[in-house]
């Protein structure tokens, strides 16, 4: 049976990932910050109990963190790596964003080469932050590719949690990579990296109250906390929690993605008006909580806008990607499921 360690399996993405591994047999461990997360997890697997345990990291920060967690028997073949910060309500992006994205990277890396050689390959989420240059805006006419580098500095993230945040995705990876040329570890490496994640949450990990940050817009909009006006969307691209999931393992799975980066997004756009648009149609109770003025070209720069080169993903690992319209009912059926 195929080992994996999972870092930070209560997250969004996370959640989602151990379901498949388990439905495809994998014996996992994973890690997550508090006993209370660990049970609920094993709760909500129960009938999986023979292919699970865990160990907590309660700081990912902290030198040897993963040490305890690495070291198995029997040992790993791999290790999927999720646990970052994503959160802005920060007042500190040096201490709550940056060090803890770039240390916890470094970190896993240093514990599976001192403590389980017998892991092949690890998987590390990273983002479309660390490939998007915020500052050309819309930047109409560009595709972004998998070689494409955020240029933010440390410095430009020290400035506020939206700019910690894109660097610590940067950073967080760029470290990554120059550990494996530095090191040359017994094993390789894959990055994901996407955009905007939505769909639907798991709720025996999550509540309305604790909703990731890309899903929390929608309940916003839900509760007519935006009825005076849409914010602006982001970065325009997007893709389903389920496919991110899906590419980690699959990542894993490819002899053909070692050492390479993955922008997995769809092709589709989406906007905040748009997303509004699928919930008053499939979700007409809703649509007096929206703005009566709709937003200008659906939401989306008139301008135009940079593309995505989704293709690396769809050869080497077979990624397909779902509907907007799906994903956003989808999202709003769990919603509704934990108590909306």
């Amino acid at each position: 049976m195929t080992r994996i360690l999972l870092t930070g399996a209560s997250g969004f993405i996370a959640s989602h990932i151990l379901e498949k591994l388990l439905a495809r047999g994998y014996s996992v461990r994973f890690t997550v910050r508090s006993e209370d997360k660990a049970q609920k997890l094993l709760a909500a697997h129960s009938s999986h109990a023979s292919q699970l345990d865990y160990v907590l990291v309660p700081d990912i920060v902290v030198p040897g963190a993963f040490d305890a967690a690495v070291q198995s028997d029997p040992p790993f073949d791999g290790i999927l790596h999720t646990a970052s910060p994503f959160h802005f309500n920060v007042t500190d992006p040096q201490k709550q964003l940056m060090e803890p994205a770039i240390q916890g990277t470094v970190g896993i890396l240093q514990a599976a080469q001192k403590y389980a050689p017998s892991v092949k390959r690890i998987v590390i989420t990273s983002s479309f932050a660390a490939i998007f240059d915020a500052a050309q805006g819309s930047y109409p006419g560009k595709t972004y590719t998998e070689a494409d580098w955020n240029p933010i500095t440390w410095e430009t993230g020290l400035e506020n949690p939206l700019n910690g945040y894109r660097a610590s995705k940067k950073l967080a990876e760029k470290a990554a990579w120059e550990f494996v040329e530095r090191e040359k570890p017994g094993f390789d490496i894959a990055t994901i990296n996407p955009p905007m994640v939505f769909g639907p949450p798991k709720p025996y990990i999550s509540s309305l109250e604790s909703l990731n940050t890309s899903n929390e817009r929608t309940l916003n909009f839900i509760r007519g906390k935006c009825k005076q006006g849409l914010p602006h969307s982001g970065v325009f691209l997007w893709t389903d929690v389920r496919e991110v999931a899906e590419a980690h393992i699959l990542a894993f799975e490819k002899p053909d993605a070692a050492n390479k980066r993955f922008l997995i997004s769809s092709n589709e756009y989406f906007s905040n008006q748009m997303i509004v648009d699928i919930i008053a149609k499939c979700f007409p109770e809703y649509a007096d909580q929206f703005p009566e003025v709709r937003e200008p070209n659906d939401g989306l720069p008139e301008e135009g806008c940079y593309k995505v080169d989704n293709s690396r993903s769809r050869e080497i690992l077979g990624m397909s990607y779902r509907p907007l319209e799906e994903c956003v009912r989808d999202l709003v059926v769990a919603l509704k499921e934990m108590g909306l």
